[in-house]
């Protein structure tokens, strides 16, 4: 289990994830060889983004993140399917991202 700290406290604890990584062509990964992201939620509702490693000597940690920096997080990683789990994130992409006006040809 991974602890989350806020303001030097643990509130709390997750499993390690990395439903946030992608596949560049060679490996899943978040941007970073060897660093993986994940989110989930905890039971009050509020949002928590994981950071684990690959590498020696590194620690997985959590934090506690805003709706906002979480579907900000999804839309990084392309993993669009990431709304089938977290639908409250896909309505607040509708009502806040702007959109195209019309499709250039």
């Amino acid at each position: 289990m991974i602890n989350i700290i806020v303001d030097d406290q643990i509130i709390g604890q997750v499993s390690e994830s990395t439903n946030l990584d992608y596949w560049d062509g060679n490996n899943y990964t978040c941007g970073s060889t060897g660093r993986h992201k994940g989110l989930t939620q905890l039971s009050n509702d509020q949002y928590v983004l994981i950071h684990t490693s690959q590498w020696e000597g590194e620690r997985n940690s959590a934090e506690a993140i805003t709706a906002d920096q979480a579907l900000r997080e999804i839309l990084l990683s392309g993993n669009e399917g990431l709304f089938k789990i977290f639908p409250e994130l896909e309505e607040l992409n509708e009502k806040s991202m702007l959109r195209e006006k019309e499709a250039i040809t």
